[in-house]
């Protein structure tokens, strides 16, 4: 970019002394025109002649060069550097808006490690992590990016996944656990065995996704490339007709003033304001979306969420932590403390997640001596001797298998019923707890004009309906297995109106078949596994069902945008052309329109990037609307 902006500054240094400084010799006047055009069309001829030695003739850069060759032909010189100067201006905004892109995108997840500390011959060696080989050792110290995915064999720390899950707290990790590229050591030194090579790592994989996100194209990208591929050689003919045809039919008719006409045509016929800004309003939408923390696969699923209608929900782990956690203590006869520990103690050897929610709860050492005869009673609970004491913990069939005289809970969610002694002491509940975001996530898609919200379920009816009806969701489906919920997704599909969309929303692990069914496929976290990153069509970064919202606000703007570009291009085209052909417009109107039209839609596009270009941009259609107006007038 800053090449090209030199080579800018240079030719339009040049362009102005030749136009203001009166030369005695004329030659000298058009030698400087020379090299100003050389300066900055030097590039876009060489494209043009490659190109039609490959048989790609009508393109932006034929254009360019028989117009610009054509008005030094008719001795039109500083019309001729205009083109090219202003043409290359636009490119530089276009080039620009692509950085700005990029740049919004790579600073989410600013994850590319630099180097790795790899062990070889018992010496640390610092090399790329391309280069490093499964089953070798790395050495991450603190402060330093997890190169490559792969096994902690020695050392403890705590790593920063924000990056990677959007969790704010630090995870930790010690030997024996797995680790992912793209986290950060904030604490120990680990050693760590390699399980995959660079390309097969988490970071490489989502870093891929997000610099491919482009070649999916819209719908509307695709009509573009189809317009353009027909448009341009129709003006080309259009303009050598305007050349030939007039000055052999009309008498006063001049060659010269024909000829000039068809350039001028040629010229404001270039497509680029549509070639360039369609896709880069979706580029840009992308760009915009990344920064919210949602990375998008392609313009195409960009677009689909413009048309949605029924967002599908799975529940654990989208719409709730999926962690189970105690969230009610009841106790008869004793307290709240004693009944906690008791169950604590009873469930100390049992690694279910029930028994290790219960231990979580109670959060204290436990003296191993007081407990024993411990017995498991499949599908019921446990039996144990806590303290001398016979403790029963489980489910209501454990409670009648004692004939323990017992009051049925009315609470939805997972039911400890606890006996010490054959006396019923209370129960625990247990349950998923429902995400503080996902009440605020159901209300926003509402408001954002989603007609149906539905979720999809393995877990009990009534535990189910509990949190649908907390969030609001309009139908639910419970207790089914996973291929009922394809099944499900494939009845939603085939009974969805014509040119709708519906989204699945999961957690990328266990919902992959659904994931990859629906139209759009949106992960809830979980980057960290392969089906995350290959099954959906759209990742939330954040782990946050809200920014499905935000998601669509950003397709509907994107769409917006791009339909505006659209309208208002081919406007001005048409009206300049028309002008162009009747010799109302000059070279200089048709090269302001051209390029005009251009930047506009490129500054249209980074809307979605920066709100600071909206002024700009209405400034510059300010002006390309009054040229219009002096031409109508003319």
């Amino acid at each position: 970019m800053k090449k090209k902006l030199y080579k800018i500054i240079a030719s339009a240094i040049l362009f102005i002394i030749a136009l203001v400084v009166p030369f005695h010799n004329i030659w000298i006047n058009r030698v400087i025109y020379l090299i100003s055009y050389i300066i900055v069309g030097f590039e876009i001829l060489k494209k043009a002649f490659r190109n039609i030695k490959r048989g790609k003739v009508f393109d932006e850069n034929f254009l360019m060069s028989v117009a610009t060759i054509g008005a030094f032909a008719i001795q039109e010189f500083p019309e001729a550097v205009a083109v090219m100067l202003f043409y290359q201006i636009g490119e530089l905004f276009q080039d620009y808006a692509v950085d700005k892109s990029r740049k919004s995108i790579s600073s989410l997840m600013n994850l590319r490690p630099d180097y790795a500390n790899v062990l070889r011959n018992d010496k640390e060696e610092k090399i790329d992590p391309d280069e490093v080989k499964i089953d070798e050792i790395i050495i991450v110290k603190p402060g330093e990016k997890i190169p490559l995915d792969g096994l902690v064999i020695e050392g403890n720390s705590f790593i920063d996944t924000k990056a990677l899950t959007g969790e704010p707290t630090p995870k930790r990790v010690s030997t024996g656990d797995e680790i992912l590229s793209g986290c950060i050591n904030l604490e120990g030194i680990l050693k760590i065995r390699v399980k995959k090579e660079y390309d097969e790592s988490t970071v490489s994989k989502i870093l891929e996704l997000v610099e491919n996100a482009s070649s999916k194209k819209s719908k509307s990208e695709k009509f573009i490339t189809k317009f353009a591929k027909y448009y341009t050689p129709i003006v080309v003919i259009i303009a050598v007709f305007l050349a030939i045809i007039p000055p052999l039919i009309i008498e006063s008719a001049t060659f010269s003033d024909w000829l000039y006409r068809a350039l001028s045509f040629l010229v404001v016929s270039c497509p680029c304001a549509l070639v360039i800004s369609i896709p880069l309003s979706f580029f840009g939408g992308i760009g915009g979306a990344s920064k919210n923390g949602i990375l998008i696969k392609g313009s195409n699923y960009l677009e689909a969420l413009a048309n949605l209608e029924t967002v599908v929900f799975d529940k654990t782990g989208t719409l709730t932590e999926g962690v189970f956690t105690v969230q009610k203590i009841n106790s008869i006869g004793i307290s709240e403390e004693e009944l906690i520990e008791i169950a604590a103690y009873a469930e100390w050897y049992s690694n279910h997640p029930i028994a290790k929610s219960v231990k979580q709860a109670y959060n204290k050492n436990v003296e191993e001596v007081k407990i024993k005869d411990v017995k498991e009673i499949t599908g019921k609970g446990i039996l144990a001797s806590i303290d001398e004491k016979q403790v029963l913990v489980g489910n209501e069939k454990l409670m009648q298998e004692y004939n323990i005289n017992y009051e049925k809970s009315k609470e939805v969610g997972t039911i400890l019923y606890i006996a010490i002694d054959s006396i019923f002491s209370g129960t625990i509940l247990i349950s998923d707890k429902i995400k503080d975001d996902s009440i605020k996530c159901i209300e926003l898609i509402k408001a954002n004009g989603i007609k149906q919200t539905i979720m999809l379920t393995g877990d009990k009816k009534e535990i189910a309906d509990n949190i649908s009806k907390e969030l609001g969701i309009d139908t639910v489906h419970s207790e089914l297995l996973p291929d009922e919920k394809v099944k499900k997704m494939e009845e939603f599909l085939k009974n969805k109106k014509q040119n709708k969309k519906i989204a699945f929303v999961g957690d990328g692990i266990n919902d992959a078949p659904v994931l990859a069914l629906a139209d759009i496929g949106i992960a809830m976290g979980g980057l960290g596994s392969d089906s995350a990153i290959e099954a959906a069509d759209i990742v939330i970064m954040t782990d946050e069902p809200s920014k499905i919202s935000t998601a669509i606000k950003i397709s509907k703007k994107t769409m917006k945008i791009a339909r505006e570009i659209i309208i208002f291009a081919i406007t001005v085209k048409v009206l300049v052309l028309i002008f162009s052909a009747i010799g109302v417009a000059t070279m200089w109107e048709a090269v302001f329109a051209d390029v005009g039209v251009a930047i506009i839609a490129i500054l249209n596009s980074l809307r979605m990037l920066n709100k600071k270009i909206w002024k700009l941009r209405k400034r510059l259609q300010f002006y390309i609307k009054y040229v219009i107006m002096n031409l109508l007038f003319k």
